[in-house]
């Protein structure tokens, strides 16, 4: 799947992130996802996402996809993940749903955001992040969006909604 402009805002991007279809399957992720859980790109792509959670967080997972499905959206969903070496790490997911032209479920842009590293510097980095994302976004739909196949508009759609939501985590609340 070649990348839009706006699929590149994430690629070395400070967040975890990931896209995966509508049964769960891992799509696509960024460097910081791969990092962070110890693996390849290529070992992750294909994979199911309870791959990434021990086996005792597997209802959690799974109660997050039913919310997604349910409402096209999970917010502030705390859920704790597994790297490759097992060790496990308490994280934040928000997910928002992709559509196509038509309407139909493609699947979801994900975020999660590692609890244990949310400090002041990390959180400013975050929202710097998202401010410029979103500018860049604004900058792609105000040159170019109009020119894009249907594909890459629907990426774009989704990016700018989850941007759009990230914007609004209040990440002071939520490690406490």
């Amino acid at each position: 799947m070649p990348q839009t402009e706006a699929r590149k805002t994430l690629k070395d991007a400070p967040i975890m992130w990931r896209r995966v279809n509508s049964i769960g399957v891992i799509l696509d992720c960024n460097s910081t996802y791969a990092a962070k859980l110890g693996y390849a790109k290529s070992e992750i792509i294909g994979r199911p996402i309870f791959e990434h959670v021990p086996k005792e967080s597997w209802e959690d997972m799974n109660n997050s996809l039913k919310i997604w499905f349910d409402t096209g959206k999970v917010t502030d969903r705390k859920i704790t993940f597994k790297k490759q070496n097992g060790e496990t790490f308490s994280g934040l997911l928000q997910a928002t749903s992709l559509y196509d032209e038509n309407g139909n479920l493609l699947g979801s842009n994900t975020v999660i955001f590692d609890l244990e590293q949310m400090t002041d510097e990390k959180i400013k980095e975050y929202q710097e992040f998202f401010k410029a994302s979103n500018a860049k976004l604004d900058e792609i739909k105000e040159k170019e969006y109009d020119q894009l196949d249907e594909n890459s508009k629907s990426e774009y759609d989704g990016l700018k909604e989850m941007f759009e939501m990230l914007s609004k985590v209040n990440f002071n609340e939520l490690r406490k």
